[in-house]
């Protein structure tokens, strides 16, 4: 990842998943190691942790595979805290998007091994990284100041456990950049396409290549762009078929679907 990286990351810790936790907790049960209240006492976290303003939903990484990600942004420093440390207590992977960097230092200091990314705004946990990342994923920026929105795709879609390669700044202003890159994109099983200003990018990739597209109109651009309003219609009015839009600045959306394309795509291999 070329993100830059606030703080260090030491060796991870062994967290079991909700998975593991919750085979753990019944077999502890059965043997007569815990008591039947005390199982209860675990288990009455599924589906969810009641704190009173917020329900943490524990079940979600049974459910769907990934763990409840955390939005940041409306959020106080303590709250994002406090729904981290118990998310992190039954699971090896933790996501918070939107963050700000007082955020990012306070999740440190609770969670020795936390990770901000200044540029995408993310705090990262992965104790279980795959050692065999997989193959497959693309992310292409129309410009450079949309990089933080597809960094935030590259950061979801690698704790899914996927390799991405990335190509920035090869918009349609210059578009003899992006023909340079054609032969590489081509190679990918999903591609994710950030621009904003018009958002002709997407159109022009998807009428190349026979690659899947995630489009992701970014609020960058001048007024008439109406902060991503311009793009997003051009990306919805695209006669480029292939293409799926997700919301304006969504780089985690765009980043989770192209790591569940990928993923499945591999599995029914």
């Amino acid at each position: 990842m070329t993100d830059n990286i606030v703080s260090e990351n030491p060796e991870p810790e062994t967290t079991p998943s909700t998975e593991k936790w919750l085979l753990e907790t019944l077999e502890k049960f059965k043997s007569g190691k815990i008591s039947t209240e005390a199982a209860v006492r675990e288990l009455s976290q599924l589906p969810y942790e009641e704190m009173g303003w917020a329900k943490i939903d524990h079940h979600r990484s049974l459910r769907t595979g990934f763990p409840e990600v955390i939005f940041g942004r409306g959020k106080t420093i303590d709250q994002i805290t406090a729904i981290a440390e118990r998310l992190i207590a039954h699971s090896s992977r933790l996501l918070i998007t939107q963050a700000s960097p007082e955020a990012g230092c306070a999740v440190k200091a609770k969670i020795a091994d936390a990770v901000y990314y200044p540029v995408s705004r993310a705090i990262v946990i992965n104790r279980n990284a795959v050692p065999n990342p997989l193959n497959g994923i693309t992310v292409v920026t129309g410009g450079t100041s949309d990089i933080p929105v597809a960094e935030e795709a590259v950061l979801t879609a690698e704790l899914m456990g996927n390799k991405v390669e990335k190509y920035f700044d090869v918009g349609v202003a210059g578009i003899h950049r992006l023909m340079d890159k054609i032969p590489q994109i081509r190679s990918a099983r999903v591609v994710v396409v950030v621009a904003g200003m018009e958002g002709a990018l997407p159109s022009v990739i998807a009428g190349m290549v026979s690659t899947p597209i995630i489009a992701v109109p970014t609020s960058i651009g001048y007024g008439a762009s109406f902060n991503g309003l311009a793009p997003l219609l051009t990306m919805l009015n695209s006669c480029s078929p292939g293409i799926a839009v997700v919301n304006i600045d969504n780089g985690f959306g765009a980043g989770y679907m192209a790591g569940l394309i990928n993923l499945r795509y591999d599995e029914k291999r």
